[in-house]
């Protein structure tokens, strides 16, 4: 059985192995008819599927179910899709769920441990205590939670794998811009997409095929300024700490366009927005050219606003 490799998949190649269902629809054809609509995947990416000629009364595979497929990669209106021609659920023995799920390239708890050890070394004891309260309470589902349903880091512990990097990069920053408030500015790293656990529907495989119901009408940003000011009231910070930790989070998408209703108003709150979107699209970049010859152009980025990057033809280094 073959090791299927999604991303890396061309026009009229043929399938046989496990994929993992993240979506499925039974639908009605133009002619009458029943069929599939479903979204599969592996580790390396995902692909719409059709299972044309769906009977009534058969079993439908289930939301993060392993599936054995038999499949066809075809093309429909300039997209790649998957023809089904046969499908099961998975036997035990073919299952390796490292080739299903895609997953942070770095261990949950030493993540974990990075951001609670940061945390506590924060000189503003209001802004240690909120960080902390914030990681502990969320602990259980932050080490597997992905950070999105597809745009940036849908992985296992994607959410974790964000924080951590952007921790980093702020980190490395602060140096340069010594200005910046360090205990703002991480607290606000730390506590910014928390409510990502509040916003996406996921389980413990780490996957995000929906939002919830809460997400779908607040959104993670309202939701972090609602649960912020919930503990830091438990807490009994002070006023203007906990509105300065609020305003990092309902300005962090910067405009109203991607959820924000504020523009960031003091230095900490712009460098959260900067550090946020520049890991978000440097990750989307990495994974475009991970499936991407040397010297070509990618598929068009829907995380990056429909662009086809291009692969620098150039010898590694380092």
């Amino acid at each position: 059985m073959q090791k299927i490799n999604l991303a890396y998949r061309r026009k009229d190649d043929a399938i046989d192995g496990v994929l993992l269902v993240k979506t499925v629809d039974v639908r009605k054809s133009s002619n009458g008819g029943l069929y599939l609509d479903m979204t599969v995947m592996d580790a390396t990416g995902e692909m719409n599927a059709k299972c044309w000629n769906w009977q009534e009364n058969a079993a439908v595979p289930a939301v993060n179910a392993p599936v054995r497929v038999k499949a066809l990669i075809t093309e429909f209106n300039g997209k790649l899709q998957m023809r089904v021609d046969r499908i099961r659920a998975a036997r035990e023995e073919e299952i390796e769920w490292s080739d299903l799920v895609p997953t942070a390239p770095r261990a949950p708890q030493e993540m974990y441990d990075e951001l609670v050890a940061c945390a506590r070394s924060l000189e503003n004891p209001e802004l240690s205590r909120l960080a902390v309260a914030l990681l502990v309470e969320k602990k259980e589902q932050l080490l597997y939670w992905p950070a999105a349903v597809s745009f940036h880091h849908a992985e296992r512990s994607g959410l974790l794998h964000h924080t951590t990097t952007m921790l980093r990069a702020a980190q490395a920053l602060l140096p340069i811009y010594p200005y910046l408030n360090r205990s703002l500015l991480l607290c606000g790293v730390i506590a910014h997409d928390l409510c990502k656990i509040d916003e996406l529907s996921a389980g413990e495989l780490g996957i995000a095929s929906e939002y919830t119901k809460e997400g779908n009408l607040l959104g993670h940003i309202v939701q972090g300024v609602a649960h912020v000011r919930e503990v830091g009231a438990q807490l009994g910070l002070s006023q203007e700490v906990l509105l300065l930790v609020e305003h990092m989070i309902l300005s962090h998408h910067e405009i109203p366009e991607y959820g924000s209703p504020k523009p960031p108003l003091f230095p900490e709150a712009q460098m959260l927005h900067l550090l946020d979107m520049m890991d978000a699209r440097m990750f989307a970049m990495h994974e475009a050219l991970l499936i991407t010859p040397k010297g070509a152009f990618s598929d068009r980025v829907r995380a990056l606003e429909g662009r086809k990057l291009y692969h620098p033809n150039l010898p590694e280094e380092g």
